[in-house]
């Protein structure tokens, strides 16, 4: 299986097992407060706010994925947003760790 679809299917259980934080606010606060552990931002967002959110993410040391489109974010989620950042120690370590191996690849 290719490592964007691994990636998804992470992003999907870390939703059921409520350890997302949803939405540009939230995600931010949560990057500001450092319990945000991998944030995600849609390859075909906006310039200004990728800015933003990149300058922010490496600022905090926080991991920053933008190779995802913002229909797939959506779709693995099931709800309808873009932006958004895992809080779980586990659930980061397993998208770093594909992260990785598609870098390798």
């Amino acid at each position: 299986m290719n490592k964007t679809k691994e990636m998804i299917q992470v992003l999907g259980l870390a939703r059921r097992a409520n350890k997302l934080v949803l939405g540009s606010g939230p995600t931010l606060k949560a990057i500001q407060n450092q319990t945000a552990r991998v944030v995600f931002f849609p390859k075909d967002g906006g310039a200004s706010q990728h800015k933003k959110f990149s300058d922010k993410s490496q600022f905090y040391q926080v991991t920053f994925i933008d190779d995802l489109t913002r229909d797939e974010i959506s779709q693995s989620i099931g709800l309808n947003r873009s932006v958004l950042a895992i809080s779980d120690a586990g659930f980061a370590k397993k998208i770093k760790q594909l992260l990785e191996e598609k870098e390798r690849n």
